[in-house]
């Protein structure tokens, strides 16, 4: 047995004793608002369980740091609970929700060392009806160190889950495996997707708000999954250092009937503080781009190259052109942060002023790729280069990393690109924590295993396809960057990096639009794939940013139809990954009482044809999408 396997083990164990205790002591109960989901903290400060409509999804579990330098905290006594709760609106900018409710009740649990009573550590607790949360807070000016955390999260029973193992990249595809079942010696990623043993209840294991903190990975020990904060590398300890006093992350469960009701949760961006200004200047919409339908070190710079992607967004009432790796002076491609690149300084020949000004008259601003290592040590330089310029945002890629140091990276380029109006995607990114509710100019970011992955394997399956709603997606925007228009199956696919092909229908294509969450969106063939093609006329209309969201069915890996409104106009998105062909069901009770006009595009006769069809209905019809093997449909619904 290995030592986090002991660890785990004796905190179960004396979690179950506890438990047990805390019947006769009495728990701290925080309750949601419907009083459907509970978080209970042990008196002791040791444990903590989370209920759902009486049953329990995470059985007693591990809390507690580890800290770095000096002794853990001893045996805890509480001291005082202060519960507070909350119940507002929150204004949204550019997402899948025109607002968010918040609305939880809450405590802060202050405990001291019986050892020490100078030693204090508050735990903070939120309820809401669709999630719960807590994280660790040490006040007052001494700095503090961690080796780790001792939080860990025991599913009631042994669950089968939705898991992908953590990678730097965070580009892994999702598997189904069951708690006992995952390997010991890896770490697995946020977040983690699983149903309760009685099917009750969906919830998924995620991290929120890790402003001044790290980012963290999941392993298993026994029954349960270990905390591992991410430490920076070439530091063997500590895995996290402050300058004083200590916030964690919020450690998050978020809770639902089905899976795909989690869609529609904004618990993640609730827990993260309300942005600062005015950011009603941020844009959403779709991006030409050049780099999915050319080679992998990137276009070579050339003026007549850029342009014809500028004529095509502007052709197409797309707002943004994103001019991938290759324009800078002394660039290597796409993947190396070579010395001699100067990102302030176009490649020769290119002269940037003149093609955002011939980009403006066309109506479309660009957005800039570089290395995050040619940003981090000249990022005043290099964003005040690009806003003097004209640049509308910035792609910055290839951090592969999520400790400390990359987490502290995230909120200063977020606030310097917001300072300056430019718009951020980050690649090469961990998983959504909430950041974008902060600095809403953060559009998108990656951080999944994309349809860039077309150029160079097999593995972007329909099957994958069809996790990344119920997983990935539930914790943030996803750039997975869709719009491949060479379309086809699994058993015609080729990899191929030029011109790449997809392993889906165009009408999956089509459907990804709807389904897949990103305020930024990329349009990613080649405009020469789009010329008189077949379903293009619904790209060129599908919004980015969302009013409303709603789920209607679908299962993890399998299928999903997903609703989503803008303005008084509905969006309709079915997606399969059945090699057969499939009829998909959208009940339309979500719209309000009228007549409607649903324009339907369907998969046609071969992968890269669709058809289109009208039909009139009112909120008491269901819609029946046709969808061929691996296929998919979108609907568009307009009031009379």
């Amino acid at each position: 047995m290995n030592t986090r396997k002991m660890t785990l083990a004796a905190a179960v164990l004396a979690a179950l004793s506890g438990a047990a205790c805390a019947a006769t002591a009495g728990q701290v109960t925080v309750t949601s608002p419907n009083g459907r989901a509970a978080i209970k903290i042990a008196r002791d400060g040791g444990t903590y369980v989370v209920t759902r409509g009486g049953e329990t999804v995470i059985a007693a579990s591990p809390l507690g740091l580890e800290l770095d330098g000096q002794p853990d905290f001893g045996a805890l006594v509480l001291d005082k609970v202060t519960k507070t709760s909350a119940d507002r609106e929150i204004p949204l900018v550019a997402t899948k929700a025109s607002s968010a409710r918040d609305h939880y009740r809450a405590a802060t649990l202050q405990f001291h060392d019986r050892a020490d009573s100078t030693r204090r550590l508050l735990v903070d607790v939120r309820a809401y009806d669709d999630g719960v949360a807590f994280r660790y807070r040490i006040d007052g000016s001494a700095p503090v160190r961690l080796r780790g955390e001792k939080t860990a999260f025991v599913p009631a029973g042994d669950p089968e889950c939705l898991v992908s193992v953590f990678d730097g990249a965070h580009e892994v595809p999702f598997a189904r495996q069951k708690i006992s079942q995952l390997d010991d010696k890896r770490g697995y990623d946020v977040p983690v997707v699983c149903t309760t043993p009685s099917g009750r209840t969906a919830y998924a294991i995620t991290q929120s708000n890790l402003a001044g903190y790290t980012g963290a990975s999941l392993w298993r020990e026994d029954a349960g999954l270990r905390v591992h904060l991410s430490g920076v590398p070439g530091r063997a300890a500590p895995a996290y250092e402050s300058q004083a006093g200590l916030q964690t992350a919020w450690r998050v469960v978020m809770l639902a009937n089905r899976p795909g009701d989690l869609i529609a949760s904004n618990v993640v961006g609730n827990l993260n503080p309300a942005p600062q200004g005015d950011f009603s200047w941020v844009k959403p919409g779709k991006a030409a781009w050049d780099w999915w339908s050319g080679p992998l070190a990137g276009m070579k710079p050339d003026m007549a190259a850029y342009r014809r992607f500028i004529d095509f967004a502007g052709a197409s009432g797309f707002p943004y052109y994103l001019i991938d790796a290759g324009w800078a002076q002394g660039s290597g491609g796409c993947c190396d942060a070579l010395p001699g690149t100067d990102i302030t300084r176009a490649a020769d020949g290119i002269d940037m002023p003149a093609l955002v000004q011939y980009a403006a008259e066309k109506g479309v601003g660009l957005i800039l790729w570089a290395h995050w290592e040619h940003v981090r040590n000249r990022m005043d330089e290099v964003l005040d280069t690009y806003a003097h310029w004209g640049i509308k945002g910035v792609k910055i890629d290839f951090m592969n990393r999520d400790d400390q140091e990359v987490v502290d990276f995230y909120q200063r380029v977020a606030a310097a690109t917001a300072q300056r109006h430019l718009l951020l995607d980050l690649h090469g990114a961990y998983v959504p924590a909430g950041l974008q509710r902060t600095y809403p100019n953060f559009i998108t970011q990656e951080g999944v295993m994309g349809a860039e992955w077309d150029k160079m394997k097999t593995i972007v399956t329909p099957e994958h396809n069809l996790m990344l709603p119920y997983t990935r997606m539930l914790a943030g925007p996803i750039d997975y960057t869709p719009g491949g228009f060479r379309n086809g199956t699994p058993a015609t696919f080729q990899v191929r990096a030029v011109l790449p092909f997809t392993q889906n229908t165009r009408g999956q294509e089509l459907a990804k639009y709807v389904v897949y969450d990103s305020p930024l969106q990329m349009v990613s063939d080649d405009p020469d794939a789009y010329r008189d093609a077949e379903g293009f006329d619904f790209i060129r209309k599908v919004p980015t940013a969302w009013d409303e969201t709603r789920f209607l069915s679908g299962e993890p890996g399998k299928d999903i139809v997903l609703a989503r409104r803008q303005g008084q106009t509905w969006y309709v998105g079915a997606m399969s990954a059945d090699e057969g062909a499939t009829t998909k069901r959208a009940a339309l009770n979500f719209l309000p009482a009228g007549r409607y006009k649903a324009t339907i595009w369907e998969d046609g006769a071969t992968p890269n044809n669709v058809t289109l069809r009208e039909v009139d209905v009112t909120a008491r019809d269901a819609l029946a999408l046709q969808l061929a093997g691996v296929g998919g449909a979108v609907v568009i619904l307009e009031a009379r």
